[in-house]
């Protein structure tokens, strides 16, 4: 079952959301496995990911990756865990 992860990172920049994305893509192994789209939204209050995954377990094992990165590189505590949603109906171009 896929769905929607929408997180609020209140205070994280582009910049260093783009850090993130460096560190985590250095990784060994593929620590996207599972994402099927992702989409990063830049605000005056931080930035908002909106992700679609092909399971719930897949978001959840690119989380308890992804934390311990973004705890490396100081960025701020999210206020809260990201919202999830079954995703009843998707598309993605080209596959």
């Amino acid at each position: 079952m896929a769905i929607l992860v929408h997180a609020t990172l209140s205070g994280v920049t582009a910049d260093q959301y783009d850090a993130l994305q460096r560190e985590l893509r250095a990784l060994p192994g593929d620590p996207f496995a599972g994402c099927l789209s992702q989409v990063c939204t830049v605000t005056d209050s931080g930035v908002e990911l909106f992700d679609l995954w092909e399971s719930p377990e897949a978001a959840e094992k690119f989380g308890s990756v992804m934390l311990p990165v973004a705890e490396k590189l100081g960025l701020p505590v999210t206020s809260g865990p990201p919202k999830m949603s079954k995703a009843h109906r998707y598309r993605v171009p080209g596959t």
